[in-house]
């Protein structure tokens, strides 16, 4: 693990719809969106994050995911000057960036690939693509792309080409101030070709946090075999607010056993919500078991992050059609005192659970065991050597006392109550363990 990423605590913001910038890519002068994230690192340190985690800032057609530069940032967004500028403001702060990867596609005004539409199969770069000269289409060859969306053009990662470009990439950005990345998609890169670049990379950057996405799949194997440091956590993403809404929380208690094994191995990296996914208040049928949900996020091993409005108890849901991630992708105000008074509540819950997570940093390598288990109520605690801390949830109409002894310090809670072991209805507790 790095040294540095026992303490992190990331925002993540998805910086297009973050700054309001247009939907796809215009030809005109760059605007330095960047700049206008200043108000708000100082809104993520009030928070008690130290991490600003990046979506796509390099030069895309559309949503940013359909990179066509990866040495350029994105027009709308600014010029390389201005992310340069975000790295020293960040900096000056403490506070460390990760930038997004997506290397396992491109758009089709990637360079390599535009040069590919005009000369085909002839062309220099068509290494650089898995083409099919025997598909008919309007290309005249046919090509793999990422998971149907024909704008994606996939990358060929047995191609040595491909990866020295990838990993210059990677350096480039590193030199220039980031503490890391995040590899897109990460789950369908072959796991060689993920550990040639991961330890290219180390070799000049043993410092760079590299995390996967990895949605489903043996989350283990692409640390071992693809040598990087964590990958996204969806097991436990999916079981908090599932286990929730159906009132079971012996799903939970499953998926923790789970996360403990994963935790044995190296630290998740661990979430409630993402640019990806219908926002946890919209998800939870119940939304006033947010907090318990953030419980959970803060009360486990881990490196986690908190997705840019979730901290206000923004709604969103995420639909799959065109446009359908515009919900969960907002622009905020240009200052943090234009937000709603509404969420604040939220952000104050936010604030004193990272509080406890940043006085306990040995939570990030913790191991969890579960201690209790009915439908509607889950004890668990998370340790690590002689220190401990133990997370008490009880999502009943009706109070429930866990059996439990002495009076352990109450390090945050929902709602106050003589006795530490008794939970009042709907209410979570994290007690200072043994």
């Amino acid at each position: 693990m790095n040294g540095w990423t026992e303490h992190v605590i990331w925002w993540h913001v998805y910086p297009l719809g973050f700054t309001g910038a247009e939907r796809e890519a215009v030809e005109a002068a760059p605007v330095p969106r960047l700049r206008g994230m200043e108000p708000w690192l100082d809104y993520l340190l009030d928070l008690g994050c130290n991490g600003l985690a990046l979506g796509p800032v390099f030069a895309s057609s559309t949503h940013g995911y359909d990179t066509v530069d990866h040495f350029r940032v994105d027009p709308r967004l600014g010029t390389d000057d201005d992310l340069r500028w975000l790295f020293d403001a960040c900096r000056s702060r403490g506070i460390h960036v990760l930038l997004d990867g997506v290397f396992h596609h491109v758009g089709r005004d990637f360079a390599p690939f535009r040069d590919v539409l005009e000369r085909g199969t002839a062309s220099r770069w068509a290494r650089w693509f898995h083409l099919d000269p025997t598909a008919d289409g309007p290309d005249g060859f046919g090509y793999r792309d990422f998971e149907g969306h024909r704008e994606l053009v996939a990358l060929n990662h047995a191609e040595p080409e491909v990866l020295e470009h990838i990993v210059s990439v990677m350096d480039h950005w590193l030199d220039a101030g980031a503490s890391g990345w995040r590899l897109d998609a990460a789950y369908a890169i072959p796991q060689q070709a993920l550990r040639e670049i991961s330890d290219a990379v180390r070799a000049r950057h043993p410092d760079a946090w590299l995390v996967g996405e990895v949605i489903h799949g043996d989350y283990a194997a692409f640390v071992r075999e693809g040598g990087l440091d964590s990958v996204t956590q969806y097991e436990l993403w999916k079981a908090v607010w599932s286990s929730f809404n159906d009132r079971n929380l012996f799903e939970l208690a499953w998926a923790l056993e789970r996360h403990d094994g994963f935790t044995g191995e190296f630290p998740p990296s661990t979430f409630v919500g993402n640019h990806d996914v219908t926002r946890i208040a919209s998800r939870l049928d119940d939304a006033d078991l947010l907090g318990h949900a953030l419980a959970v996020l803060f009360g486990v091993a881990g490196v986690p992050s908190v997705y840019y409005g979730d901290e206000q108890a923004f709604r969103g849901v995420k639909e799959e059609r065109a446009g359908g991630d515009d919900a969960v992708r907002p622009a905020f105000p240009t200052t943090p005192d234009e937000l709603a008074p509404l969420g604040w509540p939220v952000f104050h819950v936010h604030q004193e659970l990272i509080g406890v997570r940043r006085r306990h940093p040995w939570l990030t390598g913790a191991r969890t065991s579960v201690d209790d288990v009915a439908n509607e109520q889950l004890a668990f605690t998370s340790r690590a050597g002689d220190q401990a801390v133990t997370v008490l949830l009880n999502l009943a109409d009706r109070e429930h006392r866990f059996d439990g002894d002495g009076a352990p310090a109450v390090l945050a809670a929902s709602a106050e109550s003589a006795d530490p072991w008794l939970l009042p209805p709907a209410s979570w507790r994290i007690l200072a363990g043994d």
